[in-house]
Order: structure tokens, then sequence, then C-alpha cells
């Protein structure tokens, strides 16, 4: 939680700006090491490395940081006048003193986050425990001066030519020319993609195989709504309204990304499926294959520069090979194709999984008066939905900075001091859920509350799911209103169900798979063939080296190939510094 502003925190970070300054202009490894504590964290983002790294300890820090600012002229670090002064803040259970910065490199303008512990201030010689680097914008190019260009005259018209509408239909089908980045995916991530693109006056172009905007989001479960509260859900460029319920139901986010691609002038083909993509290395372009699903079908090839993949990391169903399952004459679905409890009332239903998923099908389906059980097949992490899981997303609640502050601050949490902190929220959350995780446990639930006790954020980042935010079912399930069976202790399936170990029989009409969803690195070698597959390597999950997830948001071992996804947040954050990038190059090509 924050505290009260310390009237001399500006007085520190000026103090240790100074410092730094000094030791960067003298390409003093040894002079600027003092700076950082020993156990120190650098988190850049493109700014300084032209990639997303965390480099960790004093030493090293100092090495990296001397030789990277020398190479991308990286110099004036100062306190940002036109952002949240500094301040006394608590990080990780630590007081802390906290700073957002700006600085310059021979690209662009940069904006930076220090944090010192309080601690370490009152020796007079204070030390960064974590330092954030990142690039705000590019020189002469940043999304002010490129609005400014594309304004139109106000009063350059031609009554008896094309309008606004005309040239918008005619520019978005592509016809005579192609775009500079095609995206591949619809969702939030997609979306948020091409938004920061066209800022930047960068041509993008989203397919999606789904017949209508949002439909990614509007034909998911029934009673589906987003788990965390609105405020850290929010799109860039344009907030939900005020108004807005705290959590989204899905049919409001599907129409929202339908409205928000009208507003934001964004170019989407739907009902077109990306069938592949090759790299031609003399031209640098890729040879992008798409089919459109329009009357006798029409096949289009393009010849982008960019290609991001925006499938989603849980964007292709994880149908996993269950023994005997063919026995089964009854039906059986993933939880992707399940729509609605209330043609089950009455009826036997197994839900295999104990995600969020299974949990709110299970739900829906007991409400619709089925007779419901789980199946856990592994330990799940469990937490209250308020307050245990919104408390890793405190930074955005109350009033305070703005929400451009709150995700540079957001970003600035290099992994080493996440887990520390997550580690204290996830013991606050256990403490506040103990009557519920107790009674889970009194029939039979298997708990885990993720690496180290890190909790839900970290094995969303590492897994994509493992967890459940209860609003309602983990009760049922404490309660014996919702049954629970251990996948170990299935024999085998029969034609009306399933038998036990201990040869008791179980009916079911039908079988839900709640099995999750594979990563997007199981499209790579489908959709651009082996060598890239190869080539690229995993995607999603953390990089023992740099501490990031690997290959999100930055270049990738592929010219040409980038990968976006995530959670709105990560999206909204995350979209900047991958146009941004994208930007560059089509600068330094041109």
């Amino acid at each position: 939680m924050d505290v009260e502003l310390n009237r001399d925190a500006e007085v520190i970070i000026e103090g240790w700006l100074a410092r730094l300054n000094a030791a960067l202009d003298a390409r003093d490894p040894q002079r600027l090491a003092p700076l950082f504590r020993s156990d120190a964290d650098w988190r850049d983002i493109v700014a300084l490395t032209g990639s997303i790294e965390t480099i960790s300890d004093r030493a090293t820090i100092a090495e990296r940081l001397v030789e990277a600012a020398s190479a991308s002229g990286a110099r004036t670090f100062a306190i940002d006048p036109d952002r949240s002064p500094p301040r006394d803040v608590e990080r990780a259970g630590e007081a802390c003193v906290e700073a957002i910065l700006t600085f310059t490199t021979t690209v662009g303008t940069g904006a930076g986050v220090v944090r010192l512990r309080r601690a370490d201030c009152r020796t007079g010689e204070a030390t960064a425990w974590t330092l954030l680097t990142s690039l705000e914008s590019l020189h002469d190019h940043d999304e002010d001066t490129v609005q400014a260009e594309a304004e139109e005259p106000a009063f350059d018209r031609d009554f008896h030519g094309p309008n606004w509408l005309d040239r918008r239909l005619e520019s978005s089908r592509y016809a005579d020319h192609d775009p500079a980045v095609l995206i591949v995916g619809g969702g939030h991530a997609g979306i948020t993609a091409a938004a920061r693109l066209k800022a930047l006056g960068v041509e993008a172009l989203i397919v999606d195989r789904m017949s209508r905007i949002g439909d990614n989001w509007r034909k998911r479960y029934h009673g589906l709504k987003l788990h965390n509260q609105k405020h850290s859900n929010h799109f860039p460029y344009l907030p939900f309204p005020k108004t807005w319920p705290k959590y989204i139901p899905k049919d409001k986010i599907a129409n929202w990304l339908e409205s928000y691609v009208e507003t934001m002038e964004i170019d989407f083909w739907t009902g077109t499926s990306f069938k592949g993509a090759t790299w031609d290395a003399g031209e640098r372009r890729w040879v992008a294959e798409l089919d459109m699903d329009v009357a006798g079908g029409v096949h289009r090839t393009l010849h982008p520069r960019h290609i991001i993949m925006a499938t989603s990391v849980s964007g292709t169903p994880n149908i996993p090979e269950i023994p005997t399952l063919d026995r089964f004459d009854g039906t059986v679905v993933h939880s992707s194709r399940f729509a609605s409890g209330a043609e089950w009332k009455g009826r036997s239903v197994c839900v295999f999984g104990t995600g969020t998923s299974a949990h709110d099908i299970a739900q829906d389906l007991h409400g619709n008066g089925a007779h419901v059980t789980l199946v856990q097949r592994s330990p799940t992490l469990i937490v209250n939905v308020e307050p245990g899981a919104q408390l890793y997303d405190a930074i955005y609640y109350g009033k305070g900075p703005t929400l451009e502050d709150r995700d540079l601050v957001n970003a600035s949490v290099p992994l080493r001091v996440m887990k520390k902190a997550h580690r204290l929220l996830t013991d606050q959350a256990r403490a506040h859920d103990a009557p519920l995780l107790d009674a889970l446990e009194r029939v039979g639930f298997r708990l885990e509350f993720g690496e180290d006790g890190t909790g839900w954020p970290l094995k969303y980042r590492s897994r994509g799911g493992g967890y459940y935010f209860n609003v309602g079912a983990s009760d049922l399930v404490a309660k014996g209103e919702i049954g629970l069976l251990q996948y170990d202790d299935l024999a085998g399936f029969t034609a009306t169900g399933f038998t036990m170990k201990d040869g008791s029989d179980r009916v079911a009409d039908l079988i839900v798979l709640a099995t999750g969803y594979k990563g997007q690195d199981h499209l790579v070698e489908q959709l651009f063939g082996t060598e890239i597959a190869r080539k690229v390597g995993p995607i999603w999950g953390f990089d023992e080296r740099t501490q990031e997830l690997c290959n999100m948001w930055r270049p990738t071992a592929q010219p040409g190939l980038w990968f976006q996804g995530g959670s709105f947040a990560q999206c909204r954050i995350y979209s900047k510094y991958l146009a941004l990038q994208i930007k560059a190059a089509e600068i330094h090509r041109d």
C-alpha cells in the first residue's frame, strides 16, 4: 500500500541521478556499480538493449548498463516533471522511494522508474534496488506527430468525389497494395496491437476466422465474465465507461471489441483463415496465404513485412489422449465448445479439470439443475475472487497516478521482486481464504499455491492456467453440491460413463473436457514450417537467461515474426513497445 509522500523523496532521487549521469558520461562501470544494491535488477524494454530483458546484480548491471548506454546514446536521466512526482511507497513489503524518469537516446525518448529501499537512503549514498528503462516514443515519429500529419484540412472537401467512408473502405480492401503488418487473430491481443500501430502511422490488417468481430468472446460459455476488475483491463486510448460493472460479462466485451475496431478505424477481415506464410529473404517480406469465407470462397496472397501472431496464449483447445474415452457413447465436448447448462437439466455431467473454465461450467450446470461432478487431474490453486485474487492488481485501484503511470510502474517490477511481492500477497490471500480452503481439503480437493507460493499471476505467465477465482463454485464443491472425483481413481470409461478403481460405476450423459489450451508455439510449425519453428523456439513461459517471457513483444530469431498475447493489461502495456519496434524497423527500411 502506498504511504504518505515523504518530502525528501525528490532530493534523494535528484542526488542519485546526478551520480548516475556522471558515471554514464564517464562510461565507467566502477563509478556506476556503487549506485546499485548487490541484489539489484535492471529491466530494459527496448530502450537501451533493443529487446526486453532483465539484468541482475550490481557488477553485471554496471558493465551492461555502461555498454548499452554507450550503444544507444542514453543520456540526461532526470525526474519527469510531467508525470507523478517522486514518492514513498511500499513494494514487496519494503518501504521505498520511487520515481518516474525521463531520458533520451539516439532513436527516441525514454521513460524509466527507479526504486530505492528507504533503508538504503539513510547513509547519504543511496543505492537503487530496481531500475526500469523503456522506450517511450521515437524522435519525429511519436503519436502526436503522426496524427498531426494525418489530419485533413478543415475545408478541403470534394462534394463530388470519395468521402471519408469511401476512402476508408477502399483502403481496407488492400486491393492495390499490401499492409506493412499482418495480424493473425482478432481478439484483444490483435486489436490492441493494431490500434498502437495505427497511432504510429503503420498500416496493419487483422485477419480472423470468426464471422463477426468479438465472436471469440461472444460464443464462449453463457455465464462467462472477466475475473479481474475493469480498472486493470482498459484498452489503449479508450478506457471502459465508468458506468460499466466491475466484472465485465463476455458479451459486453465482445460488443466492445466490435465498437473499438470501428471507432479506432482498424482494418479487420472477418471470416478469413490464415493458412500459413513463407519468408522471402531477398525481398525481406512474407508470402502469406489467406482463405476468405465470401461467396464462392476467395484466396488472397499478401506480402507483409511483419506478421504478428495474436492467436492468444490459450487459443488452441488442448484435447489430451484419455485412455478408453472412445468407449463412451454420450456427448464429449471441449470447454471451448460448451455454450450453456440449460439443456442438461436433470442429467449427469462430468467436467474434467479444475481450472477456471471447469469451475464456471460446473456452476452453470449446477444452477440449471444438472447433476455435475468435477474430475480433478492435478492440484489447483483456489483463491476467492474478492479480495484475494484482486490483491495482485492493487496498483490499479483507488485514486492516484494516471493509468499510463500505473502501467509504467507495473512494468518496472522485475521478476525477482515480483516473486517476493507475490509470495506476500499469496500468504494474505490464503489467510483470508482459510475457511474455504480447509473445507475443500476436507472433501478431498487437492490444493497448491504456485511455484514457491507465488500465487496465480506467475502460474498464468508460466503455463496459462491451473487456478480458479472462486465466485461460488468452490463453495458448492465444499458443500458437496458439486461432486468431486480424482482422475487417478478412475479405472476406465464405459458406454454410459466410467468405472472407478473401487469397482463402482458412474453414469454420465455429457463429459466436458476443461483441459485447457495449447500455446502459440503449437501453431508455428503448422503455419510456418519446421525450420522456423525450431529457429523461434518456445513462446510464453519464462526464459531463464532474460528473466522474461519467451519471444513475447520483442524480436524473434525469425525476422518479421512477432508474438502478442496475454491478459488485457499485458496487451495494453506491451502492444506499445511492440508497435514502437515495428515502426522503428519501418523507418529504417525507408
